[in-house]
C-alpha cells in the first residue's frame, strides 16, 4: 500500500481494530488508550474525540498534543520493517504505534511498553 492511502485511513476505522488485537489477546481498552495516549499526548477524552470523529492518520498525528519524545526508544520491527529505520516521519509515527500495540497484545508489561 502506498503511503499516501495509509495516510488516507480513517483513525475512526483503524481505532477499533488495535482494540480488537489487544482484547483478544486479554488486554483492556483503558490499556490501549494508555498507550496510545503515552505515544500522542492525547487526554483519555480527546483520543474518545478523535475515535468518534472523522480524522484520517495524517490528521490524527498533526492534531497530536504532544507526541512523547521517549518515542525515540521504540525500536524493533513490524512488519518486517524496523521501525527506528522508516525514514518519512509520519510513517515512522504510525509504525511506533503499531510496535506499541503489538506489544501490548503480545502481553508485554505496561512499564515496558511506556519506557520507562
Amino acid at each position: 500500500m502506498r503511503q499516501e492511502k495509509v495516510f488516507a485511513l480513517k483513525w475512526a476505522s483503524l481505532y477499533p481494530m488495535y482494540l480488537k488485537k489487544a482484547q483478544s489477546k486479554g488486554r483492556l481498552q483503558e490499556e490501549l488508550d494508555q498507550v496510545i495516549c503515552w505515544l500522542t499526548g492525547y487526554t483519555p477524552a480527546g483520543l474518545r474525540r478523535q475515535v468518534e470523529g472523522d480524522s484520517d492518520l495524517e490528521t490524527f498525528f498533526a492534531q497530536a498534543p504532544a507526541f512523547n519524545p521517549d518515542a525515540a526508544l521504540i525500536t524493533g520491527t513490524v512488519c518486517g520493517v524496523r521501525v527506528e529505520e522508516v525514514d518519512h516521519p509520519l510513517m515512522r509515527r504510525i509504525r511506533q504505534l503499531d510496535k506499541l500495540v503489538d506489544e501490548l497484545a503480545k502481553g508485554r508489561p505496561m512499564e515496558k511498553i511506556l519506557r520507562r
